[in-house]
């Protein structure tokens, strides 16, 4: 219904969405009360609401924290939330990963399809449906900073502003979404204790706790038989097939893990440099008779056993399996601390993993848990789903059977909300990943998509 509108716009689409990912909008610490964020999150969202000011649309920044950009009138409102926050760039990217550089039809950049390329797409939609129409409800682009961390900027909105009726999130995947996988993410900490092997550093780059780790670097020092270590470590390292390089200086060992990056809610598209490294050390430590329960522990989790008897309940369902992604390790305060990010089955409790976990441990470990995130599930037959996969249907011609995913998104923040796109079906998740990036005929799909969707919901 759109499709001419949006053309028109696509030089501008373009470079709106290139300017939007040349700023580094990572979280870092601030100071000022007008900044929670950081100052480069708070340059993004002033970005995003003067181009929704030129655009002609009603605008707000509400403390720093975040913004919306708006149009219509009623007393419903339509919502559609995304969020400028990207997570830490990663290393040896084709091009600078904040240069948005254009490339094979492609807009390459941290962010692009994460979340600042859709969320562009839904502001040009909602111009060309603002233009062209006359809703019966007000149209609202709720505009995050702290998505990719604690939701910080979606808790204050809502302790601020206005529930919308309903809404989406364009930050998943096409056709649609009814199912997203319960979060947990938990933190064990245990006493370094020293012995004839000690680990005496760790470096994992600060990784991120929904990112599978590319890289984890270890320095261990060991008593006078070095040499016996070091052939024992080829050893363990080879039977794996691991990407680990060795290398020694005096009595120390470090031990440089390289794996593949992916979003947690994808972890069999990466390889986790953190997971192979303690496999390492665990079969390294029981060999050479030095307890250490954390590495024993991580064993366990990473088989999902527990006393060796695999797990009586069965963690998978519609929405998948039961995912752990070990994304951080480090030594704090003479304790090494390993961060862990599950992905739980909608129809299984976070309650239930949290006690087994808990059941579980050996009794020098300690506990945490955080990020907490009950899932999402919104009935296939519902009215939302049934008029966005029929959007999707009619302005591709693609199937639209709609789809659960390990993915959190800020779909969960509001009832009747549900992810929809801009990834489209059959392509690679470049969330989080090196290289990410949007194509540009996906972009301006994109945009037609969310103009049908703006148009259709609002008649609901």
């Amino acid at each position: 219904m759109f499709n001419e509108q949006i053309n028109l716009l696509k030089d501008e689409v373009i470079n709106s969405t290139c300017e939007l990912i040349k700023i580094p909008s990572v979280l870092s610490p601030s100071k000022n009360p007008k900044m929670p964020f950081g100052e480069n999150c708070n340059k993004a969202l002033e970005y995003i609401l003067d181009l929704g000011n030129k655009l002609g649309f009603r605008t707000k920044n509400i403390d720093g924290y975040c913004g919306y950009i708006e149009f219509g009138e009623g007393k419903e409102m339509l919502g559609i939330i995304g969020h400028l926050d990207v997570v830490p760039e990663g290393e040896n990217w084709t091009y600078p990963p904040f240069s948005a550089t254009i490339s094979n039809g492609n807009i390459y950049g941290r962010g692009a399809i994460d979340d600042k390329g859709p969320v562009i797409a839904s502001l040009y939609a909602m111009k060309v449906v603002m233009d062209t129409c006359k809703l019966n409800k007000r149209v609202r682009l709720i505009l995050g900073l702290n998505e990719e961390n604690d939701w910080k900027c979606i808790e204050y909105y809502k302790e601020k502003e206005e529930t919308p009726s309903l809404g989406f999130s364009p930050d998943a995947d096409f056709p649609c979404i009814y199912a997203e996988k319960g979060l947990l993410s938990t933190y064990l900490s245990y006493p370094n204790n020293k012995d004839k092997i000690n680990i005496i550093s760790i470096d994992c780059n600060n990784n991120a706790i929904n990112v599978v780790p590319k890289y984890c670097r270890i320095t261990l020092s060991v008593d006078n038989s070095i040499s016996n270590y070091i052939n024992d470590l080829k050893e363990i390292i080879a039977k794996y097939n691991f990407n680990i390089d060795l290398a020694q200086e005096s009595n120390n060992i470090t031990l440089t893990s390289y794996g593949v990056s992916a979003h947690a809610a994808h972890p069999d598209l990466g390889k986790n440099a953190i997971s192979q490294v303690l496999l390492v050390l665990h079969e390294l430590f029981e060999f050479h008779s030095v307890n250490n329960e954390l590495l024993n522990y991580f064993y366990k989790m990473i088989n999902l056993e527990y006393d060796g008897k695999s797990l009586e309940i069965d963690f998978k369902d519609e929405s998948g399996a039961l995912t752990l992604n070990v994304a951080q390790f480090n030594l704090e305060n003479s304790n090494l601390v390993i961060g862990m990010n599950l992905r739980i089955p909608i129809h299984t409790s976070i309650e239930t993993i949290k006690q087994i976990l808990i059941s579980s441990l050996y009794s020098n470990i300690k506990i945490s848990f955080s990020g907490e995130k009950e899932p999402l599930y919104v009935s296939k037959e519902s009215s939302i789903i049934k008029t966005l996969c029929k959007v999707f249907t009619d302005t591709t011609g693609l199937d639209s059977t709609p789809i659960a995913i390990g993915g959190a998104t800020y779909a969960r923040a509001f009832p009747n909300f549900v992810s929809f796109g801009a990834n489209m079906p059959g392509n690679k998740d470049m969330c989080h990943q090196i290289d990410e990036f949007i194509s540009i005929d996906n972009l301006m799909l994109g945009a037609k998509i969310y103009a049908n969707a703006i148009y259709e919901l609002s008649k609901t």
